[in-house]
């Protein structure tokens, strides 16, 4: 599953400064980053009219060891809840066209967030349905969204804010319906509680350049973590075989209830039989180490194995 030749660079991609309502500026947060062994950071300020529609410019901080990709976390018309739609667009253009959006309470005539998510594609950004339980999404919400990438499945400041950072519900049953999508960690740091460095993608990419990165994430070539590392994943038609750091559980799931889980110690090479997972059309591996902390594969369809 993994092309071994390539390396892999550690980036987060939802993230916020004092350019919407995060507490550092641009520069601080970018430093922090970096100094945390990050290798690429996207800046995703809250794209609405109340902070001028922001899209920061990063340039200036990328050096040799670290760059960042423009993007934002854009916000328009409502969901069934009647909030307003969060749709994470990294590698925006900086002359990205605002909607109109001037604050966080939907406005009539504005575009819809499927609208504005197929815009965000268009003008070559990896769009990702964000936080879906913090946000009360409904399937038919999530369903209505067809340009989007991937789903943000653990987002770190969700988790310690309001213990809500789950969006494996949400993939699982648009997997189970047919959609490809991939999935994605992030922060959502703002740095106004212990929001930072818990949720993280490793992209396997030939080099550390927003343009390398993009296609990576677009591709797929990547997966999510927060700490352990996902080496390799091979299959045949029996067993699944799944190389990481050190864990303590591997657990592979598929279409509805499909879930077959290894423990042990100090797991680093574990084959998990298939058999469970006769007529799931996709199937995806979770790692678990000795402390909790977890990796995601992005869903495997089974066709393609």
């Amino acid at each position: 599953m993994f092309d071994t030749a390539l390396p892999f660079w550690r980036g987060n991609l939802h993230t916020h400064s004092t350019l919407s309502d995060g507490c550092l500026e641009p520069a601080e947060v970018c430093r922090r980053y970096k100094a945390e062994g990050y290798d690429f950071l996207a800046l995703t300020d809250h794209f609405i009219g109340l902070f001028n529609y922001p899209i920061a410019d990063t340039v200036d901080f990328r050096d040799d060891s670290f760059t960042t990709i423009l993007g934002a976390e854009l916000h328009s018309g409502p969901m069934e809840n009647g909030e307003l739609w969060h749709i994470l667009a990294v590698g925006l253009p900086a002359d990205f066209a605002p909607g109109d959006a001037p604050h966080f309470r939907p406005v009539e005539g504005m575009e819809s967030g499927p609208e504005i998510a197929a815009r965000a594609v268009e003008a070559g950004a990896f769009v990702a349905i964000a936080h879906p339980q913090w946000s009360g999404m409904t399937m038919n919400d999530a369903r209505s969204i067809e340009a989007a990438h991937a789903v943000e499945t653990y987002n770190h400041g969700c988790a310690m804010g309001c213990d809500r950072a789950d969006g494996f519900h949400t993939l699982d049953l648009l997997l189970s319906e047919g959609k490809r999508l991939n999935l994605i960690a992030t922060d959502d740091a703002h740095f106004t509680e212990p929001d930072h460095f818990g949720g993280w993608v490793m992209v396997g990419a030939e080099a550390n350049t927003p343009e390398a990165l993009l296609d990576a994430l677009k591709s797929g070539h990547y997966y999510s973590s927060q700490g352990p590392e996902l080496r390799q994943i091979s299959w045949d038609g029996k067993t699944i075989t799944v190389e990481s750091s050190a864990v303590a559980s591997v657990i592979v799931q598929g279409h509805g209830i499909a879930a077959v889980a290894k423990h042990g110690t100090s797991l680093t090479k574990t084959e998990v039989p298939l058999s469970r997972f006769n007529g799931s059309p996709w199937i995806r591996v979770s790692v678990i180490d000795a402390a909790g902390k977890r990796a995601w594969s992005n869903p495997i369809w089974r066709e393609t194995a």
